[in-house]
């Protein structure tokens, strides 16, 4: 299995690499458009800023790339925040895959939600329903009847793992999810992930 983890200076490449290392399969960051689009699946990562997130993708012509993708892709934190709609973050359109806007909690509880939260899932995905996985986030996408596959409640619901076509998204961080997180990951590889 030939799984792509694409790089475009925003991801939290090596410990992915090192989570799919523990499950047997390689990984390989590339920004290269020919082996991303040539892999069995794809891993869209992304840690920080939307705006520059963005504006990378734009300049390595990823942005038009990636919702043409016809295999499976995991969008993971900021990857899956860029596949939606409207990000608040960078007052700016995502890749629109998922219509579906990311805003700023408004809460009095601590931003960015950070740690162990659980996950309840709305659908049976890896029999990871009411576990705990890691998140660190500021933003969130909001739930939605059609997308959304699994919540986790922060002073109110919102998507944690949101789910079209071959696309799906993981608000929260499975290479840092322990157990559950590796589950996950497993369904993703196996294309029983969210289904």
């Amino acid at each position: 299995m030939n799984i792509a983890i694409i790089d475009y200076g925003a991801g939290n490449i090596r410990s992915l690499e090192y989570a799919f290392d523990r499950l047997g399969v390689k990984a390989q960051a590339t920004s290269d458009a020919e082996d991303i689009m040539t892999a069995d699946k794809v891993i869209f990562p992304g840690v920080g800023h939307a705006a520059p997130a963005l504006e990378s993708l734009k300049e390595t012509g990823l942005f038009d790339l990636i919702p043409k993708l016809k295999q499976d892709v995991l969008g993971i934190c900021l990857g899956m925040q860029l596949m939606c709609s409207y990000l608040e973050e960078a007052d700016a359109d995502g890749l629109k895959i998922f219509p579906m806007s990311v805003t700023r909690f408004q809460t009095q509880l601590k931003v960015p939600h950070m740690g162990w939260n659980r996950l309840s899932t709305s659908e049976n995905e890896s029999n990871a329903d009411e576990e705990y996985v890691y998140f660190v986030h500021s933003y969130f996408a909001e739930c939605h009847d059609d997308y959304t596959i699994a919540t986790c409640d922060y002073d109110g619901r919102f998507s944690a793992t949101i789910k079209k076509q071959n696309f799906i998204g993981c608000q929260f961080h499975p290479e840092k999810s322990g157990v559950v997180g590796q589950q996950i990951l497993q369904s993703f590889i196996n294309g029983t992930l969210g289904r």
